[in-house]
């Protein structure tokens, strides 16, 4: 089964803030007028990086690859509104595919490799388009997180491969608080690959909404699904969350043989909300929490430089 693009929201009521200009400290992306010691691309800002560094980028749209090898690191984009992605001035794009560049990691647009890695305003594209999976984030540390950004693709847009993230979707704890999920064609929103029952981690979607994407081709009525198993032990939960009649009635989907995956659902709405005729289907009779996905460090400060505000944010995510 084909999995599709998915855009993500992060929302929250924050008041409109500006970052026009670069904290002090930062070191400068600037597309063109770069005076010394500022670069032109963002590749050669990350390769001076040895760990704690927060690199400002000014408007443009940057086409290349960019890998993230050094932990703690922060990169924050020029925004006339840092509470919405629709403000962002920023792109970052490529258009490698997953099969022909070595998986979807070494595909990915951005490649964000080590621990405490945070992203503000920033648009991130895989422009491979349909036929092969094609990556635009890899998040493969843990502590995470992303804000007021847009990621898009088709296949496998998002990544996360590992560790645990307040954000392709496979072995990684993940929060996705206040966002809007917009599908480009059907198939199914997550691919958990959790395959031992001690694994703690696991997806939840909190607070959500999924929509149909202004660029979907044909009507998507009861052709989405909320997940299928990537692997046997996969354990997704879609909470608070506004469902549509683009799911179908039966919820999941299948893809691991033999799986007996956990698939939750708690105090949704929306005509897709009706879990009657779910299959591989546990209910739950109380919310997952934050602190239970990610951990406590989320909320004393071990998610570095992350203000525990969610931004409004895009993601389009093919699993």
């Amino acid at each position: 089964m084909k999995f599709f693009a998915w855009t993500l929201y992060l929302a929250t009521c924050v008041a409109a803030v500006s970052r026009t200009s670069p904290p002090s400290g930062a070191i400068v992306v600037k597309q063109s007028g770069t005076g010394s010691g500022q670069y032109s691309t963002i590749s050669a800002a990350v390769a001076t990086l040895s760990g704690g560094e927060t690199i400002f980028v000014y408007p443009g749209t940057y086409t290349e690859q960019v890998s993230i090898t050094v932990a703690n690191v922060t990169i924050m984009c020029y925004t006339e509104n840092t509470g919405t992605y629709k403000s962002n001035q920023v792109t970052i794009t490529n258009n490698l595919n997953a099969q022909d560049n070595g998986g979807n990691d070494a595909c990915a647009t951005l490649r964000a490799e080590k621990d405490n890695f945070t992203l503000y305003n920033c648009n991130v594209a895989n422009s491979y388009g349909k036929g092969k999976q094609a990556t635009a984030v890899a998040a493969r540390g843990s502590y995470q997180g992303f804000y007021g950004s847009s990621f898009t693709g088709y296949q496998d847009t998002l990544f996360a491969d590992g560790g645990y993230h307040g954000l392709h979707l496979r072995n990684a704890g993940a929060w996705f608080g206040e966002c809007t999920l917009a599908s480009n064609g059907g198939g199914a929103i997550t691919a958990n690959s959790r395959t031992t029952a001690d694994d703690p981690k696991f997806y939840v979607i909190d607070s959500s909404k999924i929509v149909q994407a202004a660029s979907a081709t044909s009507d998507l009525t009861s052709a989405v699904y909320l997940g299928r198993p990537w692997r046997a032990l996969a354990r997704v939960v879609f909470q608070r969350s506004v469902l549509p009649d683009l799911i179908n009635p039966k919820g999941y989907t299948t893809l691991a043989a033999d799986a007996t995956p956990i698939f939750s659902e708690f105090n949704n709405t929306g005509d897709g909300s009706d879990t009657s005729q779910r299959v591989t289907y546990t209910p739950i009779s109380a919310l997952i929490s934050k602190t239970t996905v990610l951990g406590s460090g989320w909320a004393t400060g071990q998610i570095r430089r992350t203000d525990r505000r969610m931004y409004e944010s895009m993601i389009p995510v093919n699993v």
